[in-house]
């Protein structure tokens, strides 16, 4: 594919051999059982390395997926219940603010049960103390809203 007839050869520990014929840069990389890669076509004249391409487009591709892996934010979720004990609700408290830490989201959910329904406001109570509790660290994404027999909220880290 390189259409040139001369090209500066780079091996594949990075040092320079100089320009070169085509032909004799081919069969450099068949000797060494590499490819010749052209990595600069427009200058004069054009830049060939010698790579093993099918592992360098590996490890391109492992770069993209660990890039694209480590970047996504995981969104955590804390289940309560509306008379969750002062000692528990700490305990949570410390598992959102290491969420926080890591960069993830939180869904703080309070579920009722039965006849709790009817008491609503023991569950705002019990956001409220999370919310004064992580302030400093986190903000609230979405505020609090009933989805079926559950109070929810998302809280997220600080930038």
């Amino acid at each position: 594919m390189i259409k040139s007839e001369t090209v500066r050869v780079i091996d594949a520990d990075g040092k320079q051999l100089g320009v070169l014929h085509l032909r004799e840069a081919l069969d450099m990389a068949a000797e060494q059982g590499i490819d010749l890669v052209e990595v600069s076509p427009n200058t004069e004249p054009p830049v060939c390395r010698l790579m093993d391409y099918g592992k360098f487009k590996y490890q391109q591709s492992k770069k993209l997926h660990k890039k694209n892996v480590q970047s996504s934010v995981h969104l955590k979720e804390i289940k309560l219940r509306p008379y969750t004990g002062k000692h528990d609700l700490e305990v949570k408290i410390r598992h959102i603010l290491e969420f926080f830490d890591k960069g993830h989201k939180v869904k703080v959910s309070v579920m009722f049960r039965g006849r709790e329904i009817l008491h609503q406001e023991h569950g705002l109570s019990v956001l409220q103390q999370i919310i004064e509790a992580v302030k400093d660290s986190g903000i609230i994404e979405q505020e609090t809203r009933m989805e079926g027999r559950n109070i929810v909220m998302i809280l997220a880290p600080k930038k």
